[in-house]
C-alpha cells in the first residue's frame, strides 16, 4: 500500500485539499494510505475511479470482466475510441495512471462470483458498487456484510439514480432496502431501457464523495438514507432507511443468479425440457442460407429497432405484451424469436408456448450476436 508522508510533488498536486481544514496534510496522507475497490468500470465506475484517483486514494482496485464497446462511450468517459475492444480494466488502468501516477492500481479482469468475492474484497477499506444487475448487487452486499466492509451503492435507470451507503457503522444493508429481488425482467437494464449519458456521472460523483468522507472520517454519510435523483426534472429526494431487526443473518455466499430467478443451467438435457428450441446465430444463418424461412418475430422495443433491425423480420412487438398478438401469429410454420441478446426472446417463447405454439426457436445471442458473428456491418448498441 502507498503510505508515508507526502512528497513535495504530492503536496503540489493536492494543494487545494491541503487548504481544507477538514482534510489538510494529515487527511491527505490518510487518503494516500487508503484502499478502495470498485466493482465495475463502466458508467458509474468511470467518475468514481477518476475522482478517487485525482483525490489521491493510494491504492485502487477494479473488477470488471467486460471489454469496451462503442455503445459504452456515450456515458463511460473513462474509455475512448482507442480503447474499443480492450478489457475495461486495462483501459481504466491506463487512464487512471495518466490522471495520477502516484497510485497503485490493481485490476481483475474477471466476473465477481460467490467463489472469489470474499478473497477479492477482503483487503480494501471501502467497496464501491458500480454494477448494473441484481445478482451482483446482492453478492457484493453479502460479501461486504461478512467482511465488515462499508459499501457505497449507486444505481441508474433512464433519468433516475439512487445512492446510499450500506453496512457502515451498524447501518442498514442493501437487503434492508430490497429484502427480495424483483421478478426477472421486471426492471429493464440500461441496455434495454436506455440511460441519459450524464446520469452516471452525477451518481458516480456522489459515490466518490461518500467514499472520501468515510476514508477521511468527516461529514455525515448517506448511511441510513437513500438519495433519489431525478435528472429530467432536477429533483433530489431523500428517504430514511433503517436496519430490519428480523432480517436473517448473512454468514455465507449463495447462488445469486438462482436467488434472483435468473436462468441457470443450459445443458442439452435442460434445454430439452424447455417449450422451445435454442438456436445459435451461426446455426440460424446456415439454415437460412439453406432455405429455412421462419416467421421472424422481433420482441424488442420500437426505439431499439430504430437503431438496428433485421430486414427479414416479419413483426415487431415488445416481449411483455406478446400474448396480445398470439392470435395474429402463424401456427403452421417455425417462428424465430429474437431480442437484443436472447433473454427477453426466451420469455416471449415461454409465453407463446403457454398459448399452444410448438414451433418456437429462440435466437441465442440475439441481434447483437448476429452483428458480431454474421454481419459485422450491422450496428450494435
Amino acid at each position: 500500500m502507498t503510505d508515508g508522508p507526502l512528497s513535495p510533488a504530492e503536496r503540489t498536486r493536492y494543494a487545494r485539499h491541503l487548504l481544507l481544514q477538514e482534510v489538510g496534510p494529515d487527511g491527505q496522507a490518510r487518503l494516500k494510505a487508503s484502499a478502495v475497490i470498485c466493482i465495475g468500470a463502466g458508467g458509474l465506475g468511470s467518475p468514481v475511479l477518476m475522482y478517487l484517483a485525482a483525490a489521491g486514494v493510494g491504492r485502487i482496485g477494479i473488477v470488471d470482466h467486460d471489454v469496451v464497446e462503442t455503445s459504452n462511450l456515450q456515458r463511460q468517459i473513462l474509455h475512448g475510441e482507442s480503447s474499443v475492444g480492450q478489457p475495461k480494466v486495462e483501459s481504466a488502468k491506463a487512464r487512471l495512471q495518466d490522471i495520477n501516477p502516484h497510485l497503485e492500481i490493481e485490476v481483475f479482469h474477471e466476473p465477481l462470483t460467490s467463489a472469489n468475492a470474499l478473497e477479492r474484497l477482503a483487503d480494501w477499506d471501502v467497496v464501491i458498487d458500480g454494477t448494473d444487475n441484481f445478482p451482483t448487487r446482492y453478492l457484493v452486499n453479502d460479501a461486504c456484510v461478512i467482511l465488515g466492509k462499508p459499501l457505497i451503492y449507486g444505481s441508474i435507470y433512464k433519468f433516475e439514480g439512487q445512492i446510499s451507503v450500506f453496512n457502515h457503522e451498524g447501518g442498514p444493508t442493501y437487503r434492508d432496502l430490497f429484502p427480495d429481488p424483483p421478478p426477472p425482467g421486471a426492471v429493464p437494464s440500461c441496455a434495454e431501457g436506455g440511460v441519459l449519458g450524464i446520469l452516471p456521472g452525477v451518481v458516480g460523483c456522489i459515490q466518490a464523495n461518500e467514499a472520501l468522507k468515510i476514508l477521511l472520517g468527516i461529514g455525515e454519510s448517506l448511511s441510513g438514507r437513500l438519495l433519489l435523483y431525478d435528472a429530467l426534472n432536477m429533483h433530489f429526494r431523500e428517504l430514511r432507511l433503517s436496519r430490519d431487526p428480523n432480517s436473517p443473518a448473512i454468514s455465507e455466499l449463495i447462488d445469486y443468479d438462482q436467488f434472483c430467478g435468473m436462468p441457470v443451467a443450459t445443458s442439452k438435457e435442460t434445454c430439452m425440457t424447455e417449450p422451445y428450441a435454442r438456436i445459435s446465430v451461426a446455426e440460424a444463418a446456415e439454415k437460412m442460407d439453406a432455405g429455412w424461412r421462419p416467421y421472424v418475430l422481433d420482441v424488442r422495443r420500437p426505439a431499439e429497432a430504430e437503431i438496428v433491425a433485421f430486414d427479414f423480420a416479419d413483426r415487431l412487438h415488445p416481449h411483455d405484451q406478446i400474448q396480445s398478438i398470439a392470435g395474429d401469429l402463424p401456427r403452421d410454420t417455425d417462428i424465430l424469436v429474437h431480442c437484443k441478446m436472447g433473454g427477453r426472446s426466451a420469455k416471449a417463447c415461454e409465453a407463446l408456448a403457454a398459448e399452444g405454439f410448438d414451433r418456437l426457436f429462440n435466437l441465442e445471442g440475439g441481434i447483437v450476436g448476429w452483428a458480431r458473428e454474421i454481419d459485422p456491418d450491422m450496428s450494435t448498441y
